[in-house]
């Protein structure tokens, strides 16, 4: 009796054992993408507004999608895993401080993050299994909006006719960190964050002419809450 007592107490302190064959599972939950952002300058516009070299950027606003994950389990420690969601939106701003143009609304992008990462998991057989992974993130552009606020600072600037904006796509490497916490055999609760290294070059465009150029490291930290299941 005095053992099945301390079997109960070990078993409630550190959950049932749970299988861990080689197989899939699928996550589904709220992704968060807050850009690490810095940019080169917009020295074109510095110059033709008369604002103070090197004194503008652009900054990049964080979105919330619906996040998905697809794992395959090679076995007990190893999976592969593909991330996805439903389009990200951005709104881009200019960025320089003490100018009237600080906060201006540069425009508007969607973009698609899909990242293909190699895992490794801890604790086999434990209910509570955190991971490492690292992989490839190529993340598409598409929906480029140039706002109206940039249009008619341009229109002021002499720089009148056809606007548009354009952001080139991005391949680079992801890391990340997580964890999923098992419910039963089937169900479980994760959570992950990645760090991805994305680059675009962000062009604006007038009568179909670059008038401004600028590189913009968004590097952003991806954070993600999500119920799974396993099969």
């Amino acid at each position: 009796m005095r053992y099945s007592a301390l079997a109960l107490a070990a078993a409630l302190v550190c959950g049932s054992a749970v299988a861990d064959d080689a197989g899939w599972r699928i996550t589904a939950g709220a992704i968060n993408a807050n850009p690490n952002d810095s940019s080169s300058h917009l020295t074109n516009v510095e110059a033709a507004a008369g604002l103070p070299a090197n004194s503008t950027e652009v900054k990049v606003d964080d979105d919330t999608q619906l996040g998905l994950t697809i794992n395959y389990d090679i076995d007990a420690n190893w999976s592969v895993e593909l991330l996805a969601a439903t389009p990200f939106s951005h709104e881009i701003t200019l960025s320089s401080p003490g100018t009237a143009v600080d906060g201006l609304n540069v425009g508007k992008t969607k973009q698609l993050p899909p990242t293909l990462s190699l895992q490794y998991r801890f604790f086999e057989g434990q209910p509570v299994r955190p991971y490492v992974g690292i992989g490839l993130n190529y993340t598409k552009f598409f929906n480029e909006k140039i706002s109206g606020q940039m249009s008619d600072t341009l229109d002021s600037l002499g720089l009148t006719g056809d606007k548009e904006l354009t952001l080139s796509d991005s391949v680079g490497l992801a890391g990340q960190v997580g964890v999923d916490w098992a419910i039963n055999q089937q169900f479980f609760v994760r959570a992950a964050v990645w760090y991805a290294d994305i680059d675009t070059k962000a062009r604006v465009k007038v009568n179909g002419q670059t008038v401004q150029k600028v590189d913009v490291d968004i590097d952003p930290v991806v954070a993600y809450l999500a119920i799974g299941y396993r099969f």
